[in-house]
This record gives structure tokens, sequence and C-alpha cells, in this order.
């Protein structure tokens, strides 16, 4: 069931077996195949409900589908987009009570969370084109009206932007918060393990020490064996060694911390939100593409933060702009060290800056680059719509379109550039404070 217009609708029908899927466009009103009291709960609540009996349960005790179908097991849950229900999710299994346990559930609930990004962006996009058919209406009966169609094609450029922005975010912020989640138990798992077995070790290790000192004449076996192992090595290494995995274990975290603050999933409203920990997710994001190797040095990152307070935005699309700027910036100077030997890199290493700091009621964030810089041609199209300066295969020109809109557009703020052929690049992005 989807929601359109403030109305449910049933848009298709399943059941196992023979029958095939019957796709429909029909108010929930009109059918009667549904729990209407459940599917109303559901809906005003916005909660999962989860019926291990149906016809145990005295809340659909007088439900005229409940007392006709007499289902076994029900689930209902609603299908959210950024907290905005999208539509509904209803199933019933009629041989057995109980058939939705909780990782039934848990399963359902991450492919609901997948469905509201497609549904949403389906959405969008059948607007899109009933807007574009409203436009060829429009344009046959009045071919003068130029201005008019110019803004049409711009909406729906601005259209198309939203889409691909929302894709992206909630793809993107998907993946990493699965990760990061995925990361976060078997990681708990090992730290507490290793935080259990350093004193189990510790009390090994002193009790052979006791062994050692109370039997000091030891057998042949025991002093090959000895030597074999290596063992005044392995007593003294295998402390050090679970210091190592423990500190290993904290990187993770940190890492998981990182990439949880990136995805964070914007509400329908703007939230005070750290910069700083944005900007710090970013980087720690993009490491592996900072790492030197055969061709070139490591990029350096320089941060110079200021003294900023918590800005109300929407924090994932701010980190939206943060990785694409971030992420240019690194492939400006990939493309700039070609040709050039690892020597030559290295006397005049890669360096991006990025610097903080309040000016004028309007917090400021540089992004700077030591690339090549922009002819001036580039520089003139540079926030065009599809225009991109990467190979073919490798770049959309949406990237610096959407950045442009999330700050200008949704945050009230300016995004501006400075560039000198072959000597970088500087993005600057300005928010309200």
């Amino acid at each position: 069931m989807l929601l359109r217009d403030e109305q449910l609708l049933i848009k298709g029908l399943i059941t196992l077996g023979t029958e095939p899927v019957v796709l429909q466009r029909l108010p929930i009103e009109e059918n009667q195949d549904i729990p209407l009291k459940l599917i109303y709960k559901v809906k005003h609540n916005r909660q999962t409900a989860v019926i291990v009996d149906a016809s145990a349960d005295l809340t659909l005790a007088n439900d005229p589908y409940i007392m006709r179908q007499q289902p076994k097991s029900i689930l209902c849950s609603p299908i959210l987009h950024q907290g905005k229900l999208i539509g509904i999710l209803y199933l019933e299994n009629n041989l057995a009570t109980g058939a939705f346990t909780s990782d039934r559930v848990e399963l359902l609930n991450l492919l609901c969370a997948q469905a509201a990004i497609s549904l949403e962006n389906a959405q969008l996009y059948e607007r899109s084109l009933e807007y574009a058919q409203q436009l060829e209406q429009s344009f046959a009966e009045s071919q003068q009206k130029s201005e008019d169609l110019q803004q049409a094609l711009q909406d729906l450029q601005q259209a198309q932007l939203q889409m691909v922005q929302s894709e992206k975010m909630s793809a993107l912020g998907n993946l990493v918060a699965g990760v990061a989640h995925e990361m976060n138990n078997p990681l708990g798992f090992i730290a507490a393990s290793l935080k259990q077995a350093k004193p189990t070790f510790t009390d090994i290790i002193e009790h052979l020490k006791l062994y050692q000192s109370s039997l000091p004449n030891k057998n042949e076996e025991i002093i090959v064996h000895e030597s074999e192992i290596d063992l005044e090595y392995t007593l003294e290494d295998l402390p050090k060694m679970i210091d190592s995995m423990t500190i290993a274990c904290d990187r993770l975290k940190n890492i998981s911390t990182s990439l949880r603050t990136f995805s964070r999933a914007d509400r329908d409203y703007k939230v005070p939100f750290n910069i700083h920990q944005g900007l710090d997710s970013t980087i720690l994001i993009l490491k592996h593409r900072l790492k030197g190797n055969e061709q070139r040095p490591a990029i350096e990152v320089i941060t110079n933060y200021g003294n900023l307070p918590q800005i109300e935005c929407f924090p994932g699309q701010l980190n939206q702009v943060f990785m694409n700027l971030l992420a240019n910036a690194v492939d400006a100077l990939d493309e700039f060290n070609h040709g050039r030997s690892f020597e030559e890199i290295k006397a005049n290493p890669n360096l991006i800056t990025i610097t903080t700091s309040v000016e004028n009621n309007l917090v400021k964030i540089a992004i700077t680059d030591n690339g090549q810089g922009m002819s001036e041609q580039v520089k003139s199209k540079m926030f065009d719509h599809l225009f991109t300066t990467k190979a073919v295969g490798k770049g959309t020109g949406l990237g610096l379109a959407i950045a442009r809109q999330i700050v200008e557009s949704t945050h009230s703020g300016k995004l501006s550039f400075n560039s000198v052929l072959n000597e970088g690049t500087e993005f600057i992005i300005e928010i309200p404070v």
C-alpha cells in the first residue's frame, strides 16, 4: 500500500501459490481483503505491528476481515523515508502462528528501508513525468512562452538533481551505516575477549614461571621444545601482541564512530551539528585514497580549525558536500601528478588544507589543494549541469551541481571557488550561523 495525496492505495497483491501478482490502484476503503482497523492503527502510530495469533488477539476480534479469513500470523509495517510515511507493508500467514520471528522482522525492516528509498525516487520520477506531460501540453498551447519553458527546464533539472541527491545519500548512508553496524558486534566481542584474555595469560605465565623455579632440572624433551618455540621470547612477546590487538580494536572503534557520524540520516528539520566532526569523519573515510603508493607519497591533509559554534543544518547533506569537494581535491592532485616522478612529487608534496572560521555571522569552510588549478574555460563551466573535467566513465557532472544546491538552496549559504592555473584550487563554503 502506498500513500498518495494522504490516501492509502493498494498498488500490488501477491499470494504464494499459483496466483499471479495483481497490480492495481485501489483505495483501501474499497477493498475487503485487508484488516482496515489494523492498517489505520499502523498508519497513525507508524509502529510495526506483529500479531502472533490473530484469532486470539482481542484488538482484532471484531474485524470483519479477521473473522472471515481467520489468518494465523500477521505483520503490518510502515515504510518510512526520513521520517515521512511512504506506504505500508502487510503480510499474513494462514498456516502457522508466530511466523514472523524477531529475525524475520529485522530483515523485513531492512527491506522496508531499502524499499522506501526506491519508492520515494519512483514517486519523484512519476511527478517529473507528470510535470513533463504538463509542459508538453503547455508547449502545444503556446510556443511563444520561451521564458516559461526555460524555467520549466530548470525545474526538471532541479528535480533530477533532487532524485540523484536522494538516491546517492540514501544508498551511501545505508551502506556506511550497515558496515558500521556489522563491525560493532564482532568488534565488541573481540575487545571484550582481549580484555579477559590478558589477565588470563598473565596468570598462565606466572604459573609457568613457578614451574620453572620449582623444577630446575629439565629433561631433554623439555629443553628441546623450549628451544624450538623460543619460550623466553614468546613469554615476553605475548603481552605485547595482546596490547597491539587492543590498540587495533580501539582504532576500529574510531573508524566505526566516524562511519556513523558520516552516515547520519537527516530528519525533516535542521539539527545542531559539529562541522569539525563531519569533516574528520569524511577525511577518515577517504584515508585509503590519501595513502602513499608506488606512484606518489601520501597526500597530507592539514586542518586549521577555528572555534566554530554548532550550526543548524542537515548533517548528512553537508557531509556529502565535504565528501565531494575532498574527493575532487584528491582527483585533481592525482591528475597533476601525471608525468611527474616520485622524487619530484616528494620535493613539492601534495597538500590539502582545510580551514574553518567564523566571519560576519557566517561559518566559513575553505578546502584548498596545491594541484594544477583550472583554466578560464573550465572555471566558467564549473557549476554547469552535467559538466565534468574527468575522463569518460569517471564523472557525471552532477557532484558540484548537487553540492551547490545543498549549500545555497537548502542551507541559504554560498559555494564559491578560487583557482590559479598551476598553483591550485580553493573551494569556499559559507553558511549562516
